[in-house]
């Protein structure tokens, strides 16, 4: 399908102006019927998602289709409230006046979405902008046309076009995309390309989010329940087989837990997905070609101890654990996004800085210990998007959390509140009243600055 991107953008912006996108009722009744349309495609959702890349339905339920039906809940019950104006106190150098703080839409919106998890991470962002009151253009990942196709289908039922359209197509239609001149931009990716975004929003000083990613670490200490912390992190990384940007990317294990940790971590693999993966119904497999070819050359010359196994007519590479592999070696350089866990050890608490320090600031970082000491120093000490003591990745799911990355993984937050006022501009107003106007403010100001001095004392 082709587009004229220009064209797009300009009927979003004069439907914007009809200012229908601002009613809440209007707004409200179109989430009402976005949550019923996708509650009727469920099963054809997580048909779409298993022909990309044999997500099970266990998985795309739990990661995709209840974390959009919750969202969509929490918006449509919780919309209204959050757009009526906030009262604050004024300032008392402004007295009598009453102020408060209006959520205005920004206006023509795009949001990009990414492949590895296709529809929630395109649904959750686009729910915010519409409770926000935006025009949005939603442009679905390549790689999963299945998906894409699902999503347009859905899109294209509920909203009016010039309200909420997909724009299906490969780099060149995102670059189409970008040219133009957008209000807001949400993107969801990879770091090389959140850059680009970041520049191709830079000549009109147009407001980003980006949501990134970044080599995760999870650090296993001595005083942790071996078998416990084995199973939590086998189902946080394996989960989509690796391929979710918050899964940890690397382990760095006490060194005196080394062997006894590796065993149990063997032991939960095999426990999940039995002693060939391949056979599960409930492992994934590699997005496409591209994607296997890249982590299939991250093994070479690796020393494996558990998995390995590769089967490139299937998209298939089984969970797969790597010995202390060199820092400057290609797994270790970049995030892996697939099912290849690496174990680093440490022996003292600089040695787990030293480690951290080799990479940009991540988006999650993971502790297991029983030591709350320990686990709070670590918490506290190193920089990170988010993360959990003694678990993986259940931090995205609790909609209170805000859920986002800093530095290199990212800039802005979302989910719940907090993915309606991304997509808001919060203007300040101050109602001054006049029944009564004190003249200190104003000029001329001969034999005032002592008063005022004295004044600001007690500010």
């Amino acid at each position: 399908m082709e587009y004229n991107c220009s064209d797009i953008v300009l009927a979003q912006k004069e439907f914007f102006k009809t200012r229908r996108t601002q009613n809440s009722t209007y707004r409200r009744n179109s989430l009402k019927k976005l949550l019923k349309e996708i509650k009727k495609r469920e099963n054809d959702i997580c048909d779409a998602l298993y022909a990309d890349f044999k997500k099970p339905k266990f998985e795309a339920v739990l990661t995709e289709t209840s974390i959009v039906i919750a969202e969509l809940k929490l918006t449509i019950k919780k919309m209204r409230s959050w757009a009526r104006p906030k009262r604050v106190l004024p300032a008392l150098l402004n007295f009598p006046s009453k102020d408060r703080i209006h959520s205005e839409p920004y206006g023509t919106t795009l949001i990009i979405s990414p492949w590895n998890y296709p529809y929630q991470l395109a649904l959750a962002p686009l729910i915010g902008a519409v409770a926000a009151g935006n025009t949005v253009v939603l442009k679905p990942s390549e790689l999963t046309p299945n998906t894409s196709k699902i999503l347009a289908e859905i899109i294209s039922e509920v909203f009016e076009e010039n309200h909420v359209k997909v724009v299906q197509g490969g780099v060149a239609i995102s670059q189409e995309l970008l040219a133009e001149r957008w209000d807001y931009i949400f993107f969801t990716g990879s770091v090389p390309v959140g850059k680009i975004i970041a520049k191709a929003a830079a000549p009109n000083l147009t407001p980003v989010t980006l949501e990134l990613g970044g080599k995760n670490p999870c650090i296993v200490d001595l005083h942790s329940d071996f078998k416990l912390t084995a199973k939590r992190i086998v189902w946080g990384k394996f989960l989509n087989a690796g391929q979710t940007c918050i899964a940890p990317d690397y382990l760095i294990v006490q060194a005196q837990a080394k062997f006894d940790f590796i065993k149990a971590l063997i032991e939960e693999i095999e426990a999940a997905y039995g002693e060939n993966p391949q056979e599960s119904p409930d492992y994934p497999r590699i997005v496409n070609e591209k994607n296997f070819n890249r982590l299939e050359a991250l093994l070479a010359g690796e020393n494996v101890l558990h998995g390995g196994i590769v089967d490139k007519d299937d998209l298939y590479m089984a969970p797969t654990v790597l010995d202390e592999p060199a820092f400057d070696s290609e797994v270790m350089k970049d995030e892996i996004f697939g099912p290849i866990l690496p174990i680093q050890v440490y022996s003292t608490l600089e040695d787990i800085s030293d480690i951290i320090a080799k990479y940009e600031k991540p988006l999650a970082l993971y502790v297991f210990s029983n030591d709350k000491k320990f686990a709070n120093r670590m918490i506290e000490r190193h920089s990170f998007g988010g993360g959990a003591i003694n678990d993986t990745v259940t931090h995205f799911v609790n909609h209170r959390l805000p859920f986002g990355g800093v530095g290199h993984s990212g800039m802005g937050a979302y989910h719940g509140r907090r993915s309606f006022d991304v997509f808001s501009h919060k203007k300040s107003i101050t109602n001054k009243a006049t029944w009564l106007d004190i003249p200190m403010r104003y000029a001329p100001y001969r034999g005032k600055l002592k008063v005022l001095k004295s004044f600001l004392k007690y500010f």
